[in-house]
């Protein structure tokens, strides 16, 4: 089979203005970025704001595993055999960060015949949202600096600067710098660090922002510091959040791109899963829904990550109602979590470790019916999968309440699709009671308790000196009516990344926690999360190249 880079350039697409028409949107509603890519205008958000809202699919996963499951992939399959069904579908997704794609984890486009493009564009600079976002957060980090250096009116304490300055890219060497060494013209020196763009609190108030005045309120909302007397710095105290929304103006509008079968996708926004939401805009998913009888969205990580922060943050601030959620899961990542490595995945048959690691598909079944929305496992097909082993999966997930389907989307696109598209859509008929997994009238204590006992199976929660110190500073700032973004290793459910399968006996430690004030969510850290990723022996970068005719190799 061909890469998907060859796939994609082999592909046919349509100019983006066609793209723009089967959803009823006006050539003077784009602006467009070159042919093939455009930017959706707010005339056209406010000219459909009182359209019928369409139905609501969330894609997730289970706990990732190093063969992977191909979420992304069956997300963009499953849009295409929703309109092979004649369904009007438009997918909203994430757009991807520079530096997984030159790192190790590769892009965020899809596979197969199941892509979005243009592929390289959207890997890539695609319409500059990374470059504006990592502008703002800097210019907020400069400015800070700038108000220390030019006499601190606010008192800042250089030792408790809180954001910290950011970069689309895999770069070990700047988790930990020191910076304005040089003299007395040079700032005041103080530890300071990076963070990848996707990160940032700027990305995920992008993505949280209902429009662009609420981006502005939301930036100046920041906790950036606090001053000598332990009193709390805002970015609106050192004047930074209309510029930042200056820059992030173009930023804040949806991106229109098409799939491999000319199937209209939305791409907008990208914040981390595993320390942000890690779903696509509230902007993006809205759109989707004015615009297309259905949307197909997905969330970042497994649903113990991505799926619970998509339905406890998002939908609750956007007043989102899923109608319909799609558990992608595969037959060899249930053999892996039954303990068969990875390279002996394709060769192993062994029911025995099938039935042992089916115990995460189950955990992720159950967590996410806590919800009380139908849910459809999709089991992303491959070759050396056996009927025995199709067959046994398939009466786990019905013995468990979850309907089933096979997918083989990335071979052959939406026709590979059609069997979970007409599952989705009878999914979405069926009673829906949906609802958050705790109320926001709760203690800080009790959510994190809730979420670690509900979601992860933890026995309890345990927290460090400086976490509880932390989490008692921020209630006093308003966080105990905030939602909580938990971040924790995604290859787990508990907070230890090599537990697998389905853990028990164990508790959660929270080591430390961040208010994301302007984002809206306090954000409480487990184990070792890292916000600014590095470079592996070999990183992706090494096999990307240009060819003799211009032409981009080696982009997976």
């Amino acid at each position: 089979m061909l890469s998907d880079i060859e796939i994609a350039q082999q592909a046919k697409m349509m100019k983006i203005k066609d793209i723009a028409a089967q959803i009823d949107i006006k050539e003077d509603e784009l602006e467009p970025y070159g042919h093939y890519k455009a930017k959706l205008s707010d005339e056209l958000l406010d000219r459909i704001k009182d359209n019928k809202d369409g139905k609501l699919v969330l894609v997730t996963a289970v706990n990732p595993t190093p063969a992977g499951e191909g979420k992304t992939t069956v997300s963009i399959g499953l849009a295409q055999g929703m309109n092979k069904l004649g369904k009007k579908t438009v997918v909203a997704l994430r757009e991807p960060s520079l530096g997984p794609v030159f790192g190790i984890k590769g892009g965020a486009a899809g596979g197969g015949y199941s892509q979005v493009l243009p592929m390289e564009d959207i890997n890539l600079h695609f319409t500059g949202d990374m470059h504006a976002i990592t502008s703002a957060n800097n210019l907020m980090c400069a400015l800070l600096d700038n108000h220390i250096q030019q006499g601190n009116e606010l008192g800042i304490d250089q030792r408790r600067v809180l954001v910290k300055r950011c970069l689309d890219m895999n770069d070990r060497a700047l988790r930990n710098i020191v910076c304005s060494l040089g003299g007395k013209l040079n700032g005041v020196p103080r530890e300071d660090h990076f963070i990848i763009t996707v990160a940032s609190e700027v990305m995920a108030i992008l993505c949280l922002a209902e429009d662009l005045f609420d981006l502005k309120r939301r930036l100046g909302n920041i906790l950036v510091a606090y001053t000598y007397d332990n009193e709390p710095v805002y970015c609106r105290d050192i004047k930074a959040e209309g510029a930042m929304t200056v820059l992030l103006k173009d930023a804040i509008k949806p991106n229109l791109v098409q799939t491999i079968e000319n199937t209209p996708a939305i791409m907008h926004g990208g914040p981390f899963a595993n320390i942000a939401h890690g779903c696509n805009s509230i902007r993006a998913t809205k759109t989707a829904l004015k615009l297309g009888d259905y949307c197909i969205t997905e969330a970042g990580f497994g649903s113990d990550l991505g799926a619970e922060k998509f339905l406890d943050i998002k939908c609750r601030f956007a007043g989102l109602t899923p109608s319909c959620i799609v558990l992608v899961s595969t037959v060899r990542s249930m053999k892996y979590n039954g303990g068969v490595p990875k390279d002996a995945l394709k060769t192993t048959f062994d029911m025995d470790a099938l039935e042992k690691g089916c115990v995460n598909l189950i955990a992720h079944i159950t967590n996410l019916k806590k919800f009380g929305v139908p849910v459809v496992v999709a089991i992303n097909h491959f070759n050396e999968d056996t009927d025995e082993e199709i067959a046994f999966v398939e009466k786990l997930c019905r013995d468990n309440g979850a309907d089933f389907a096979l997918t083989d989307c990335f071979k052959d696109g939406g026709a590979g699709s059609v069997n979970l598209a007409q599952k989705v859509v009878e999914a979405c008929d069926k009673e829906n009671n949906f609802h958050y997994l705790y109320d926001l009238d709760m203690s800080v204590y009790d959510k994190i308790d809730t979420i670690a006992r509900e979601i992860y199976g933890a026995d309890g929660v345990d927290y460090t000196k400086e976490a509880k110190k932390s989490i008692d500073e921020f209630v006093k700032l308003g966080a105990d009516k905030m939602p909580v973004c938990m971040a924790k290793t995604q290859y787990s459910l508990s907070d230890n990344p090599v537990a697998l399968g389905r853990p028990s006996g164990f508790r959660i430690t929270v080591s430390s926690a961040s208010l994301s004030n302007g984002a809206g969510f306090l954000v409480c850290q487990t184990g070792s999360i890292m916000t600014m990723p590095g470079l592996s022996k070999s990183p992706s970068a090494y096999r990307i190249d240009i060819d003799e005719n211009g032409n981009t190799v080696g982009l997976f």
